[in-house]
């Protein structure tokens, strides 16, 4: 699944450059909380193996057409031979443009994924930005793309809070781990050992 989060979102604008507060969320944490996720990545790999199916049986015919004609061709006319070629090409196109109209960069299943998965995003973001607003953050990132991010101390970890802004119960993952809740130390200094949670799988079809 290509990303399907942005690194930094602007929280409150008008603190002033030394009242400016950072915390970060793990997206991935997030989605392993929420059931229409779980739901969304089931339909799109469902629909990703369908149609994997039909293409490569698709490519299997051409392979049998293709040996037939190779055994036959010794007896076939030269207007025969050309037709019976200008039939496997045709297949083969015809595969080819079955593959990119499904799996192709505007294809049915990006198209599918952005339908199921950015009502989703935009309800995550909406409480990313209700919890730093009433948090008084500047900038929320994102520790499960690319930010790099060599070292993100646990206690500005807002994720838990997120999930509950969702009305979703935070450590009850989807895959049956229990992350714990991490929003009971929040007041404290010491770190929460959530930064070294590990990741819950979060699936996804061909193709972000």
């Amino acid at each position: 699944m290509k990303k399907i989060f942005f690194l930094t979102i602007i929280a409150v604008c008008s603190l002033t450059l030394n009242a400016q507060k950072f915390a970060y969320v793990d997206s991935k944490y997030i989605l392993s909380h929420i059931p229409a996720y779980e739901a969304a990545q089931k339909e799109i790999n469902e629909l990703s193996a369908q149609w994997q199916m039909e293409i490569e049986a698709k490519y299997e015919s051409i392979l049998q057409l293709e040996k037939a004609y190779q055994a036959e061709k010794i007896l076939l006319t030269e207007d025969m031979r050309k037709k019976r070629e200008g039939d496997i090409e045709l297949r083969k196109k015809e595969a080819m443009e079955l593959q990119k109209s499904k799996f192709g960069l505007d294809g049915e299943l990006f198209k599918k994924r952005e339908e199921l998965i950015a009502p989703i995003q935009e309800e995550i973001y909406k409480a990313i930005e209700e919890v730093a607003s009433t948090s008084a953050l500047m900038v929320v990132f994102d520790r499960s793309e690319q930010g790099n991010l060599l070292y993100t101390n646990p206690k500005h970890d807002i994720s838990d809070k997120v999930i509950k802004k969702m009305g979703l119960k935070p450590g009850e993952t989807l895959d049956g781990k229990s992350g714990g809740d991490k929003d009971d130390s929040d007041d404290s200094d010491a770190p929460k050992g959530g930064n070294n949670r590990t990741q819950p799988k979060t699936g996804g079809g061909k193709g972000k």
